[in-house]
């Protein structure tokens, strides 16, 4: 993905996450799940509710992840 198609909200998570110094199998994980959410929300996660949350984490573990 090139910068100018990243949106903000990407290439902030992505920021934070080299700032927090995570390996980068953390971080692909990481930007796997978020996507995993936009399209369980189907719409961008930054407007998510703490109740959208949950019913990701209930969805997630119906389908067997473990939640931490």
């Amino acid at each position: 993905m090139t910068d100018e198609a990243m949106s903000p909200l990407r290439r902030r998570m992505i920021e934070d996450m080299a700032i927090r110094k995570l390996a980068p199998k953390t971080q692909q994980g990481y930007i796997h799940t978020i996507k995993d959410f936009a399209a369980f929300l189907g719409r961008s996660p930054d407007t998510a509710s703490f109740e959208d949350v949950r019913r990701f984490q209930l969805h997630l573990a119906a389908n067997g992840a473990r939640i931490p």
